[in-house]
């Protein structure tokens, strides 16, 4: 699935590089997705937007669709009250998920591969399609 075909999809966004040396512009992009910390997760409904913030931070996270299994544990993990099924289908707000963000997650168990190469050159950044469930279940 290309980038353009996330919009309307559910998307999990985990920050992999820190602070330091970043432009002014991709921190502050960051910053409004609620990525202030490194391991920090934030769930996004992608719109043109969020796609473009996406886009502009791809050197410094990682990003994917996230399936129900992953979803659930992460509520569970969070004790967020809301249904995994719901929100994957767009039963539930958003809004709702919107209090608890950003989710501090642990390192990964195992290590990353490479927080300086992009997913198709054998690392962790970038967009990870249905790996990013693989890494957050490694976080959790």
């Amino acid at each position: 699935m290309k980038q353009a075909e996330l919009r309307g999809k559910i998307v999990a966004a985990v920050r992999i590089r820190g602070r330091v040396n970043v432009r002014s512009t991709i921190q502050e992009t960051m910053d409004r997705l609620n990525l202030k910390r490194v391991n920090n997760c934030t769930i996004i409904k992608v719109n043109d937007p969020y796609l473009g913030m996406l886009k502009k931070c791809v050197n410094h996270i990682a990003y994917g669709e996230v399936d129900e299994k992953t979803l659930s544990s992460l509520v569970t993990k969070f004790k967020l009250n809301v249904d995994p099924k719901g929100v994957i289908s767009g039963k539930v707000e958003m809004s709702e998920i919107k209090g608890k963000m950003p989710m501090r997650l642990h390192p990964p168990r195992h290590g990353m591969k490479s927080t300086r190469r992009n997913f198709n050159q054998g690392g962790s950044l970038g967009y990870m399609g249905k790996e990013i469930n693989s890494l957050i279940n490694k976080m959790v």
